[in-house]
């Protein structure tokens, strides 16, 4: 078995000062990469800061023989994810790899969630993806090289009681991988989300203790690292994981019905009559951009 290495890489890994985005920034150092360890340092929430987090796991990795350096700035800012990335080429000359882990969780249902916990987890995960990548895909285009890692949830696929503001940012985040994949895939960069589950301080009161033990973070590690190596040739892909196993999720598009000639009025009885073939995914596809979509209304449109 070839062993995937990064020598010579440049990784960026946000929220690395504990759970699962340390276990990824202590691999990609294990496997070669110079890694730039970002942590703000705060609590669940997202309040308070500290440089802690981050610097133990620089010096664990410089321990074990690696290259690292710490960055404590909030992924939430376009100054903040700037500053990420700064550090990263100011550090190592460029940056060839991001994961995009950093998160915080303010649970609430949704009839009681205040404006601030709403903006609060949005800022984190959904704006701070934008504000971290975009400076880094910049430097990555230079170089015509790129791996980003989104991190979606399945609270953001599939639901969860009490994460309106949590799963709307991480179907957002897919959302943007989407188009992003589009812009930037004649520069080798490439563009994949996971939905990784683990036992952590995110999760401790989420997931009972006995199940959680058994859903340790080091087992979101290597499809990750897959997805962020040179031989990944995948991009626009949607991955859920969780103590070991891993398969892929998608938004898919059923057959559908076409109705109509593209010119005569539809009446709402005539959808009520051809609703079962309309509400069914019996056969389904992923589609790879909105344009898809044109493969079903096409026939119409001829």
């Amino acid at each position: 078995m070839s062993e995937i290495r990064y020598d010579g890489r440049v990784a960026v890994v946000t929220g690395a000062g504990a759970g699962i985005g340390r276990e990824y920034a202590l691999e990609l150092a294990k496997r070669g990469a110079k890694v730039v360890v970002n942590d703000l340092g705060g609590a669940r929430d997202g309040s308070g800061s500290g440089t802690s987090a981050a610097d133990a796991v620089v010096e664990e990795i410089k321990n074990a023989g690696g290259e690292a350096v710490a960055n404590y700035d909030n992924v939430a800012t376009m100054d903040g994810g700037e500053s990420i990335v700064k550090t990263a080429v100011d550090a190592f000359g460029k940056v060839d790899i991001l994961v995009n882990n950093a998160g915080i969780l303010r649970d609430k249902s949704f009839l009681k969630m205040s404006e601030a916990e709403w903006d609060a987890v949005i800022g984190v995960h959904l704006k701070g993806a934008f504000c971290v990548t975009q400076p880094a895909v910049k430097v990555m285009k230079e170089n015509n090289y790129g791996r980003v890692i989104f991190t979606s949830s399945t609270s953001g696929l599939y639901g969860n009681f009490g994460q309106t503001n949590y799963g709307a940012a991480k179907l957002g985040v897919v959302g943007i991988m989407n188009t992003l994949k589009l812009e930037v895939a004649k520069y080798d960069i490439k563009v994949n989300t996971i939905a990784p589950t683990a036992w952590s301080r995110m999760t401790e009161d989420v997931i009972p203790e006995a199940v959680g033990k058994k859903l340790q973070p080091k087992f979101n590690v290597p499809l990750v690292l897959l997805l962020c190596s040179e031989e990944c040739q995948d991009s626009g892909k949607t991955y859920v994981m969780g103590g070991g196993w891993y398969g892929r999720t998608a938004i898919v598009s059923g057959e559908g019905v076409c109705l109509g000639d593209a010119e005569r009025d539809i009446p709402v009885e005539e959808i009520r009559d051809n609703f079962t073939k309309i509400d069914s995914l019996e056969k389904t596809e992923p589609l790879n951009s909105g344009s898809d979509i044109f493969k079903y209304i096409g026939p119409l449109l001829a």
